[in-house]
């Protein structure tokens, strides 16, 4: 669509697919491709025909990271100016479910991005890896913090340092990924899951998110008054009254996301 370069975008059964679209570069973020993937979440975020969003890649990886010749002269000031990292910031304000569709190599920023997901399908044979440390640096854009809250301290410190590659099964095992399937079948099952959510009631959704995601920081007490204050927020909506009075009619119910 117009004014996008870097990715592709569409609507299918009230979800929104973002595909990262430069598959000759292995799909390799670069500030302007990055502001895109952005936008498009946001946009899909405010639109009420989408209900979940499903991001993935175009041809053998979902991304190989970001864009070495764009960062190889730029100085510490430069970074400190660009503040480019607020772009990133953005996605943590998407209140609709995101679902990451990967596969081949998710490496680097788009290991980053992918961990910015709420969901992750991964097709077999998919590796991620962090292999900053080779280049001389480090993840930037919250590998670090991300892979640290989910595997925990040690794991997360052995594969940023070494930069090994983390085969899918391992990245099941450790909670990164939700499910593993054949690549033939990834977008097929990515859909379903997506399509799926779209017709859960969608305020329920937002409030769910947003209370999960307190929980990775809050201790437990805070956690739980902040999920009260949601789980009672929920009973000034229509569909909450449409929910349960479909489940009293033994109807199907209508959500209306009100």
């Amino acid at each position: 669509m117009n004014g996008f370069h870097y990715i592709e975008r569409f609507i299918e059964d009230r979800v929104g697919v973002v595909k990262l679209n430069r598959p000759k570069q292995l799909n390799a973020l670069n500030r302007q491709m990055v502001r895109e993937i952005i936008t498009a979440l946001e946009e899909f975020d405010q639109n009420d025909e989408v209900g979940t969003i499903l991001l993935t890649g175009n041809g053998r990886a979902f991304s190989a990271g970001a864009d070495i010749d764009e960062m190889a002269g730029t100085d510490s000031i430069q970074m400190e100016l660009l503040n480019q990292f607020a772009d990133w910031d953005r996605i943590t304000l998407i209140k609709k479910p995101i679902i990451g569709a990967v596969k081949g190599f998710v490496f680097g920023g788009g290991f980053e991005l992918a961990l910015s997901l709420d969901l992750l399908i991964a097709a077999r044979g998919t590796q991620f890896s962090f292999p900053e440390v080779q280049l001389g640096v480090m993840p930037g854009a919250g590998g670090t913090q991300r892979l640290t809250k989910i595997v925990g301290r040690a794991k997360a410190l052995e594969w940023i340092w070494t930069g090994d590659r983390i085969p899918a099964e391992t990245a099941l095992e450790n909670g990164i990924i939700n499910r593993i399937v054949s690549e033939e079948i990834l977008m097929e099952e990515s859909m379903k899951l997506a399509k799926r959510l779209a017709n859960q009631p969608p305020l329920s959704l937002r409030l769910i998110k947003d209370s999960v995601n307190k929980a990775v920081d809050y201790t437990l007490y805070e956690g739980m008054q902040y999920e009260r204050k949601n789980f009672y927020l929920l009973f000034s909506s229509q569909d909450q009254k449409e929910g349960m009075q479909a489940f009293i009619e033994k109807r199907k119910a209508e959500f209306q996301g009100k």
